[in-house]
């Protein structure tokens, strides 16, 4: 039998990477990437043009397909990751009406406010989907627009997330999944369907719900790609799209966190922190995300919006490289002397504060060195996430392990405080392209339902997926210290939220 060859794209924040796995051979055989511009203002706007992604898909899709030892002709199925939450809304051609509003983007906070009291409340919006409505999330982005440019909202056909718009790019089709729909807000994640309370909430006169895309399973494709892809990137006709899914979805399934036990962690632009399950996880308080998995179950998650933030912004105002801001950090003792940080520097998801700044606290005379304040960044971000892991385990979640994502991820010396903050062991994936692996293990799965197979994706996962034991971290020494240091960042946290709200 014929090589068979699998894509995954995935569209982050900063840039779009792509990668080509041969099933034959068991292996990547090629990985591209570009980045993105982003569209921001200090009002707390945060946007990208749609057609940005789709171009750097085409350039990092024609470096791959062009790799030695890669046959286009050879592809056979393509999966698709995206930064979730973003907002792409269409008109009945297929043309962008406006730039995407993205994740991050904070300027819609009175948007979900207004949607919130006009379902009843908080714990009104939680029964109805099993979500609070987040700042970032989908459904007060639909609200600005309607607010804010009701001519274009008037030419609105339908509204994507990133995925389902470069699924669309590939394939024509106008579809999504649970799992990225999941975090819209305007999706019961019990039922699997659109929530007809969030979106007459939203746009009181029905409208909008004609303008949802069709709702696939997870192991079903979206569609074939259009003859014009296929030709201009010497593809066969026959290739596949997968459902594809949100960036955290795919990150799941490109750890091998597609069955209970498992947790894993994105050290990156956010910070998420998630878990596979077998049935809903609902948040009394709303804190947590209670999403739907790309891979046919469910995936409790909190979302920090502050992580490789923290330490980029102070690593480029110290002035040093990633391995020089690394031997700074590891030059500081565990609690940086006393020096912390609420890394706020975009607002924050979790703990709710999406109005917050970042603040550094402790300071003094003598512990005011460089060393401490690069630390205090690393472990800031850090402390954030324990924040959630604690808030999983509230609600019956517990790791054996963490696995480590994203850029931060890289660094040995985040890898030990992960370890010491968490107070559990982490490990990392040998390919560092989770949701791009991810996409590919999708993909596959995919391919093989329409081709008979009844493989599980947790068997795909666990052909493709593999750990890197060099990686592993167990908790050391420090992990009783961090328990002080995370009370610490409690008790700040609770003093300072009054000015943020």
């Amino acid at each position: 039998m014929a090589d068979q060859l699998v894509v995954g794209i995935d569209n982050g924040t900063q840039g779009t990477k792509c990668v080509v796995y041969s099933r034959g051979q068991g292996k990547l055989l090629a990985s591209a990437y570009a980045p993105h511009d982003l569209i921001e203002n200090n009002q707390g706007r945060r946007e990208q043009e749609p057609l940005w992604w789709v171009d750097a898909a085409t350039r990092t899709l024609r470096e791959v397909l062009a790799a030695p030892g890669v046959d286009p002709k050879a592809v056979v199925a393509i999966g698709v990751s995206g930064q979730q939450h973003g907002c792409v809304p269409l008109d009945r051609e297929g043309r962008v009406l406006r730039p995407a509003k993205l994740w991050c983007d904070t300027e819609t906070v009175p948007q979900c406010e207004r949607i919130t009291a006009a379902v009843g409340g908080k714990a009104a919006v939680i029964a109805a989907v099993g979500n609070a409505v987040a700042a970032g999330f989908t459904a007060s982005k639909v609200l600005w627009l309607l607010e804010n440019e009701p001519a274009l909202y008037d030419r609105l056909a339908t509204v994507l997330l990133p995925h389902d718009y470069l699924n669309f790019w590939l394939t024509g089709e106008r579809k999504t999944e649970c799992g990225d729909a999941s975090g819209t807000a305007y999706f019961d994640v019990r039922k699997r369907m659109w929530s007809a309370t969030l979106l007459r909430a939203i746009d009181p006169s029905g409208r909008l719900a004609s303008c949802l895309p069709e709702i696939v399973a997870s192991d079903d494709p979206i569609g074939t790609i259009r003859p014009e892809i296929a030709k201009q990137f010497g593809l066969s006709e026959r290739v596949i799209v997968s459902s594809g899914g949100g960036d955290n979805m795919m990150a799941a399934i490109g750890t091998g966190n597609v069955a209970p036990g498992t947790v894993t962690a994105s050290l990156g632009t956010s910070g998420t922190i998630f878990a596979f399950s077998d049935k809903p996880v609902i948040d009394p308080e709303g804190e947590l995300a209670a999403f739907c998995s790309s891979s046919g179950g469910w995936m409790p998650l909190i979302c920090t919006m502050n992580v490789t933030v923290a330490t980029e912004q102070t690593r480029a105002l110290l002035g040093l490289d990633v391995q020089a801001f690394d031997a700074l950090v590891a030059q500081a003792p565990a609690g940086a002397d006393g020096v912390r940080l609420l890394p706020y520097f975009n607002g924050e998801r979790t703990p709710p504060l999406p109005k917050a700044r970042a603040t550094f606290s402790g300071l003094s005379s003598t512990n005011f060195t460089r060393a401490n304040v690069a630390r205090a960044a690393m472990e800031g971000a850090t402390l954030g996430l324990r924040y959630g892991m604690d808030i999983l385990r509230r609600l019956g979640v517990s790791p054996r392990e963490i696995r480590l994502v994203g850029g931060g991820a890289k660094s040995r010396i985040w890898r030990r405080i992960a370890a010491d903050v968490f107070g559990c062991p982490v490990i990392c994936p040998i390919s560092a392209e989770a949701g791009a692996m991810g996409c590919v293990v999708q993909a596959m799965w995919c391919a093989d339902k329409l081709a008979g197979s009844r493989a599980s994706i947790a068997d795909l996962a666990a052909q493709v997926i593999h750990l890197d034991p060099a990686s592993r971290t167990e908790p050391g020494a420090d992990a009783a210290r961090y328990d002080a240091v995370y009370a610490d960042y409690l008790a700040l946290n609770g003093a300072l939220a009054p000015l943020h709200t």
